[in-house]
């Protein structure tokens, strides 16, 4: 049998048997870094990206921490959005229904979307543990139906996120609420400046655990530019699509609108098209999800709420309908396919006004492959920063001749004999320039 190096950590037998449950052997980089800090008791701060197994690295050790016979809450945990708070959930209950009835662990989700009132009623009880988005938790907080007074700990999940989408408020509401000592885990793929303060805050030398991708995006992912060349985009990613045939495709845009525009051109030609975006209501966005879940549409549409708040299995091809403004985007939104070892395909239709962007991704390491679209298949076209070279060139050569062809102000003889050779060999010049380029 494979040895298990989470064994390491000492967890209680149930927190073991879900551990290999899942088929994990072995710690991912922040969860062996993470681990031991959580355990100790210590404020820490996680910064990393996507995918790199972040969820089980604060809730493992939160679980060993939780004493069942206290009844009251011992860990708070806040997510930007219903969907991540709602699957950190799921991750805590698969792994707490190892435990015996005796160390039974009660964990209560809170979102919005959901019955305030239904939900203050069933609070007679605290749970050990509470996961959820931050504006549902500090509502049930002020109305005192929730007593997170007790709880030593406390997680801010996506804290970036957090902060883009306004909830650094609530959290930090929520926060006053518990104990001075409180040990705080924040993760986030990015530490922005105006997320400091709130850090400051309530994190006295916290420890940071930063974890650098071996690469930027995964090394089975490949990158394609399609040129839109002034045609419609949304006829683009649906001729794409076909072309494609995916398992599992996500387009991005970057706004809601924008995305219902697409959803709906899409499904006018016939194919079945999800859409998860800021704009559905709960109801909506719970249904949509499920039938995601149950692969119900092989084409979903998002704005970027899909690439960093869902999880989304066996997307095999992500289709970028606009370059993102916030480029760290790019690779949250690629980071949804080629996951754990498998291949994957994001294309990438982008406008002449998109090259500075393009120029900043491939400094970031992302390398992309030029192709088109004819006939329903793509083919490969030569780098476009060579036919800029290419243009350069030509202009050279074209200044070169200004400079050569100016006429005198006084004409001395054989003077258009002289110019006419000068002009040949600037030609001459010129073809060799691009045979050589070709």
């Amino acid at each position: 049998m494979k040895d298990n190096r989470f064994e390491r950590f000492k967890f209680q037998p149930f927190i073991m048997n879900a551990i290999q449950g899942f088929g994990f052997f072995e710690p991912t980089e922040i969860q062996e870094r993470m681990i031991p800090l959580v355990l100790s008791g210590e404020s820490a701060i996680g910064q990393s990206q996507t995918g790199t197994g972040k969820t089980l690295a604060y809730v493992l050790p939160i679980l060993e921490k939780i004493n069942p016979e206290r009844r009251e809450v011992q860990a708070v945990i806040t997510a930007p959005t219903r969907e991540l708070a709602t699957q950190i959930y799921q991750q805590i209950v698969k792994i707490t229904e190892h435990a015996a009835p005796e160390q039974s662990i009660m964990t209560k989700l809170f979102i919005g979307g959901t019955d305030k009132q239904r939900t203050i009623d069933k609070l007679k009880v605290q749970p050990h543990i509470v996961v959820g988005t931050p504006g549902r938790v500090n509502d049930l907080t002020a109305e005192q139906a929730l007593f997170v007074h007790t709880s030593q700990i406390l997680v801010v999940d996506e804290a970036d996120m957090m902060l883009d989408m306004g909830f650094i408020e609530d959290v930090d509401k929520v926060a006053s609420k518990m104990p001075e000592n409180l040990q705080m885990l924040v993760f986030s793929a990015t530490i922005p400046e105006k997320l400091k303060p709130f850090l400051k805050k309530y994190m006295e030398n916290p420890k940071v655990i930063q974890i650098e991708p071996k690469r930027k995006t995964a090394e089975k992912l490949d990158h394609f530019l399609l040129p839109s060349r002034h045609r419609d985009k949304k006829e683009l990613v649906h001729d794409s699509l076909l072309a494609y045939n995916p398992y599992l495709a996500i387009v991005f845009t970057n706004t809601k609108k924008m995305a219902e525009e697409v959803a709906n051109y899409l499904s006018e030609k016939g194919l079945k098209v999800g859409r998860v975006h800021g704009d559905l209501t709960p109801r909506e966005r719970k249904k949509m999800m499920k039938q995601i879940q149950d692969l119900e549409f092989q084409y979903i549409v998002a704005t970027d709420l899909a690439s960093r708040g869902i999880d989304i299995e066996g997307v095999s091809h992500v289709i970028n309908f606009e370059l993102p403004s916030d480029l760290d985007f790019y690779v949250h939104r690629v980071g949804r396919t080629a996951r754990a070892g498998s291949a994957g395909i994001a294309l990438t239709i982008y406008d002449l006004s998109d090259e500075d962007a393009l120029i900043r991704l491939e400094k970031m390491g992302i390398q992309f492959q030029n192709v088109d679209l004819k006939n329903g298949d793509f083919i490969n076209l030569e780098d476009r920063n060579r036919r800029k070279t290419r243009v350069r060139q030509a202009d050279e050569a074209a200044l070169l001749a200004k400079s050569i062809v100016k006429k005198p102000q006084k004409v001395k003889p054989g003077y258009k004999k002289k110019m006419q050779a000068e002009m040949d060999k600037i030609k001459k010049r010129q073809r060799k320039l691009n045979q050589k380029k070709r």
